[in-house]
C-alpha cells in the first residue's frame, strides 16, 4: 500500500507540475485546448496574468509533493500538500469547472484515503 501511495503522490506532482506549464508557459495555445469549457475564447487574453499566477500556485503543489519524497517526516508533508490539493480541487470544482473534483480532487482524495489505512 505505501508503494501505491508513493506513485499516486508521484502521479499528482506530475499532473500539478504540467497545470503549471500550461498555466503559466501555454496559456494562449495548449490552455485554449485544456481549459476550452471553462472560459468564452475572447477571455483567454485579458486572463492571461492571472492564469500565469495560478500556474506558479500549482506548480508549488507539485514542488511540495516532490519534496515529500526528501524530507524527514515525508508522510505528514505529503499529506499536507495533498490535503492543499484537495481542498483547492474542492473549491474549483465547486466555483469554476465540476471537472476539478474529478482530476484535482479525487486523485487526492484516494491518495489520502490509501495512506490512511495502510498505516
Amino acid at each position: 500500500m505505501q508503494a501505491l501511495f508513493k506513485v499516486l503522490v508521484a502521479i499528482i506532482a506530475l499532473e500539478h507540475f504540467i497545470i503549471m506549464y500550461v498555466e503559466t508557459f501555454a496559456w494562449l495555445t495548449l490552455g485554449r485546448k485544456v481549459f476550452r469549457g471553462a472560459l468564452p475564447k475572447e477571455l483567454f487574453e485579458p486572463v492571461k496574468v492571472f492564469a500565469n499566477n495560478l500556474g506558479i500556485y500549482n506548480g508549488f503543489l507539485a514542488a511540495g509533493l516532490v519534496w515529500s519524497f526528501f524530507a524527514t517526516e515525508k508522510y505528514e508533508t505529503a499529506i499536507f500538500f495533498l490535503l492543499c490539493v484537495l481542498i483547492a480541487g474542492l473549491y474549483g470544482g465547486y466555483t469554476a469547472q465540476k471537472r476539478i473534483y474529478f482530476v484535482q480532487a479525487l486523485p487526492a482524495a484516494i491518495a489520502i484515503v490509501i495512506w490512511y489505512f495502510s498505516k
